[in-house]
């Protein structure tokens, strides 16, 4: 940043067009991740589907229970709204400061990051990253967490502390979790994290839809043609 104002380099950027093609796919990664789909579907192919057993394949359910999530913005408020029908009892956030407005919209509740942790049966990361936000969540965070709970990254991969992450899901203390961002990207094929069946890794998805992706080159076209005729971008960052 400091050397883009000192060049006096325009950047344009694409906001405001993949929020909900984001949270659609994080809805569908949590659907996954909390019922086992991936796993669920490995058996079928493999042949661990028997005859039926009351607690095969067994995962948590929406319905009654508690969904923290860390960023209340854009995507943050749009996955709620789109998980409150699923009969969602409570909705918790955390963040820099209270969001009333946005909260109001699904009766959101402002407290601590500790106890988002402590109190949420699924937790979503959906923050931007910045120095306070790295690194967020380590092991002190996944200690405070339900052993029941399933955690959900969608922001950016240097939020999570992979290793104490792997480590726990491998002890138990948490039961799963869903990745659309790691650290690196692409994750490495022999990374620990992809040997766990109670982890589900998708390739940075979020805004892959056909829609969101044109409006996207478009925007970008735009705010490219803006500024090399010299005037406004269309979504110019202002620095």
């Amino acid at each position: 940043m400091d050397e883009i104002k000192k060049r006096g380099i325009k950047v344009g950027y694409t906001p405001d067009v993949l929020t909900e093609a984001t949270a659609e796919l994080s809805v569908a990664l949590l659907l996954a991740t909390c019922r086992r789909l991936p796993e669920a579907m490995q058996e079928v192919k493999n042949g661990g589907w028997k005859s039926w057993s009351p607690m095969w394949m067994c995962g948590y359910g929406l319905s009654n229970s508690t969904v923290g999530i860390i960023g209340l913005g854009r995507i943050g408020l749009a996955i709620a709204q789109r998980l409150r029908p699923f009969g969602v009892k409570k909705f918790l956030y955390t963040g820099r400061k209270p969001r009333p407005e946005r909260a109001s919209e699904v009766d959101a509740e402002y407290i601590s990051c500790d106890k988002l942790a402590q109190e949420s049966d699924f937790v979503i990361v959906s923050c931007s990253l910045t120095p306070e936000t790295e690194g967020l969540c380590n092991k002190d965070f996944f200690g405070r967490m339900k052993k029941t709970s399933v955690f959900i990254n969608i922001s950016r991969g240097s939020a999570v502390n992979q290793e104490d992450l792997y480590q726990a899901l491998t002890s138990g203390q948490i039961a799963a979790a869903g990745l659309d961002v790691t650290t690196p990207e692409p994750l490495p094929i022999n990374h620990p994290l992809l040997n766990l069946k109670n982890c589900v890794i998708l390739p940075h998805i979020g805004s892959a839809t056909y829609s969101t992706r044109n409006t996207m080159s478009i925007l970008a076209v735009n705010n490219l043609l803006k500024g090399l005729a010299g005037e406004e971008m269309p979504s110019e960052l202002k620095i």
